[in-house]
């Protein structure tokens, strides 16, 4: 009974330090989205962006502030998210199951879903393009940040023209994985904003539930509908905002020629698949 309560309690503990961790890295979001896209976009170009990209580093990218606003919340968030989900398992298996599930799996009834014989809660949309952008994002990360200091020992030539340079020496795999990281990051954090203001709440993707009455029904059904439109229409808006900088403009910069575009292709060659 102890350990069945200290479940429940946990969870929404969890919970609250996943969401405050997304609004830490929500600061960092802001500043990327403002030096990548719509400065580009108001710039007109890549060389007129990277003073602004660089003072904005400046920020972020401090040995006290990257770990804060960057690397500590994206952890967090991460290993909250995962270990919400664990306990939620070990609260639905004792709910179904008792204390001695793990002796009773084959007493299941045929009927009971996947889900419900496994004990994995429901993976709902915001959980899944989270997944999807942390593999993304790692990548990115790594591209930008990580390899730039393995071989050179720091990333103080990597800019928006490392980027715009990737594009066009390997525009299918640079476009696959910005657009995938756009549609992804904005899809999740819209989503989940919308999550944790309370906007999400009977806006998801599960079976409506029918109260009997046709009156109340329908109700449900336009409000539910209206904030789908909303939370969408936002996300939408917000792609579109990203892609305009990052993909109409850094993404059609073109290649840097010299010794500097000769380091950015001693760099991509380091990264397997590319050659």
């Amino acid at each position: 009974m102890g350990q069945s309560s200290t479940a429940s309690s946990s969870a929404p503990s969890v919970t609250r330090i996943q969401r405050y961790s997304s609004y830490t890295f929500s600061l960092f979001t802001t500043l990327h989205l403002a030096t990548t896209s719509v400065i580009p976009v108001l710039a007109r170009s890549v060389p007129a962006s990277e003073s602004f990209l660089l003072l904005a580093r400046e920020i972020y990218q401090t040995p006290l502030s990257e770990p804060l606003l960057v690397a500590l919340p994206v952890v967090v968030h991460i290993g909250a998210g995962i270990a919400t989900r664990l306990i939620r398992r070990s609260q639905n298996l004792k709910r179904y199951y008792g204390d001695d599930h793990h002796h009773r799996k084959g007493s299941v009834p045929a009927k009971q879903t996947p889900t419900l014989r496994s004990g994995w809660p429901t993976f709902s949309y915001i959980a899944a393009s989270g997944y999807g952008f942390t593999a993304i994002f790692a990548a990115h990360a790594f591209m930008n940040r990580g390899l730039p200091l393995l071989v050179e020992g720091d990333s103080a030539n990597i800019g928006l023209a490392f980027v715009a340079h990737g594009f066009a020496k390997h525009p299918v795999i640079s476009w696959t994985s910005f657009v995938s990281l756009i549609g992804l990051g904005v899809g999740h954090m819209v989503w989940g904003w919308a999550k944790w203001v309370g906007a999400a709440q009977g806006a998801g993707w599960q079976l409506e539930r029918h109260t009997g009455n046709a009156a109340v029904d329908k109700q449900t059904k336009k409000k539910r509908r209206r904030r789908l439109l909303v939370i969408n229409g936002v996300a939408a808006i917000g792609c579109v905002m990203w892609a305009a900088g990052g993909l109409g403009i850094v993404a059609r910069g073109g290649e840097t020629l010299g010794w500097v575009g000769k380091l950015y292709d001693g760099l991509y060659e380091k990264v397997p698949g590319l050659f």
